[in-house]
C-alpha cells in the first residue's frame, strides 16, 4: 500500500503547482509516506491509532502457528504423572490388598481384592471394634509362612500401589477389643467384650464363636490402651490374637502397626461389596458403662449417704437451741 500511495502522489505533483484545483490526497497514502506511526495510518492492517500488532503479526504478515507437540513426545510425562498420583495415592488415601488365607471367611475369601483406608489414621483415627483391618506382622506371626515370589511385572504393580507388597508382611482380621475392653472365651460361646455376649453372624458357618482348645481358645484378657484384639471370622482357621499370647505383646496390635481399615471388596467383579462394622457392635460396649449398670442401686446408696448425714446434724444443731 506504500508504494501506491508515493505513485498517487508523483501523479498529480505538476498540476498542484500550476494552480490547478486537486482532490484532497489520500490520507493514508501520505501517512504511509512520512510515518507509520502518525495517527491515521493503515499500514498495520486497517488499525487506527499507531497501536503495535496484536500477536506477532507485522503489516500483512499472518499469525505464526504453534507446532502441536507429539503424542509420542508427551506419553512419557503422562506415565510419569500418572506414577506419581499412583505413589501419592497409595501412600496416603487407599492401597490394594489381596487375601492369602481362608482366616476371614466367609467375609472374605481367599484371592479377594480389597482396598485400604490409609487416609482416615492420618487425621488421628484409630481402629474401632467391628472393623477389618490390615496390619503389619506385631511379632512374627507369620513365622514359616512361604513368602511368594512376584515376578517383574507384580513388582513393578506393587511399587505403584495397584498389588500388595510381597515384602510387606501383612494379616487381616476383624476388630474385637479396644483399649480398656475385657474380651473373654469361655466354651463355646458366645464371645463377650466387657460381659456383654456378641451376636456374630459374620462367623464361618459350621465354627463356634469360641474355640474349645487348650492352645489359646478360652481366654479372658483385658486391651492395653493403645492396642488392640483382633479375631478372625473363620474361628477354627485362624491363627489370631488367641494363638499369639506368648509374643512380645501377649497377642495383642499395637495401634501404630495398623495399616488402614479395609473397605471395600474391589476384586473380583462378582465379589464386589462394602465391609460395614456389623450391628453387634452397635450396642453399648463401653467398659465404664458396663461397670455403672452391674450396681446402679449401690452406687446412689453411696450418694446418699453423706447427704443423709449433713441432714441429721443440721436437725441436732437445731434441737439444741
Amino acid at each position: 500500500m506504500g508504494d501506491v500511495a508515493v505513485g498517487a502522489r508523483s501523479g498529480h505533483d505538476g498540476e498542484e503547482h500550476r494552480g490547478h484545483p486537486v482532490e484532497a490526497a489520500d490520507p493514508a497514502a501520505d501517512g504511509a509516506v512520512t510515518s507509520g506511526n502518525e495517527p491515521g495510518s493503515d499500514s498495520d492492517g486497517g488499525r487506527s491509532g499507531g497501536q503495535p500488532p496484536i500477536d506477532g503479526q507485522g503489516s500483512g504478515g499472518a499469525a505464526p502457528v504453534k507446532k502441536q507437540r507429539s503424542f509420542w513426545k508427551e506419553l512419557p510425562i503422562l506415565i510419569g504423572i500418572a506414577l506419581v498420583l499412583a505413589l501419592l495415592i497409595k501412600t496416603f488415601l487407599v492401597q490394594a490388598f489381596s487375601i492369602p488365607s481362608d482366616s476371614m471367611q466367609n467375609t472374605l475369601q481367599q484371592g479377594d481384592r480389597v482396598l485400604v483406608d490409609k487416609l482416615t489414621p492420618w487425621f488421628g483415627s484409630e481402629p474401632d471394634r467391628g472393623e477389618v483391618v490390615v496390619f503389619h506382622d506385631p511379632d512374627n506371626w507369620l513365622a514359616g509362612e512361604p513368602t511368594p515370589d512376584p515376578n517383574a511385572l507384580q513388582t513393578f504393580l506393587s511399587w505403584i500401589g495397584l498389588m500388595p507388597s510381597a515384602e510387606e508382611k501383612d494379616l487381616i482380621k476383624r476388630v474385637v477389643g479396644v483399649g480398656g475392653d475385657t474380651v473373654e472365651c469361655k466354651g463355646t460361646g458366645p464371645l463377650k467384650v466387657n460381659g456383654k455376649a456378641l451376636n456374630e453372624p459374620y462367623v464361618y458357618p459350621g465354627n463356634t464363636p469360641c474355640s474349645q482348645d487348650d492352645q489359646g481358645g478360652q481366654f479372658k484378657v483385658k486391651v492395653p490402651e493403645g492396642f488392640i484384639w483382633v479375631m478372625g471370622d473363620h474361628r477354627q482357621n485362624s491363627r489370631d490374637s488367641r494363638y499369639n499370647v506368648s509374643d512380645a505383646n501377649h497377642g495383642m496390635v499395637p495401634v501404630d502397626k495398623v495399616v488402614g481399615r479395609a473397605i471395600v471388596i474391589a476384586w473380583p467383579i462378582n465379589r464386589w461389596d462394602t465391609l460395614p462394622v456389623p450391628d453387634t457392635f452397635e450396642q453399648n460396649l463401653n467398659a465404664r458403662s458396663a461397670a455403672l449398670t452391674v450396681a446402679p442401686q449401690g452406687l446412689a446408696l453411696a450418694g446418699a449417704v453423706p447427704l443423709v448425714l449433713w441432714r441429721r446434724r443440721r436437725v441436732a444443731a437445731a434441737e439444741m437451741r
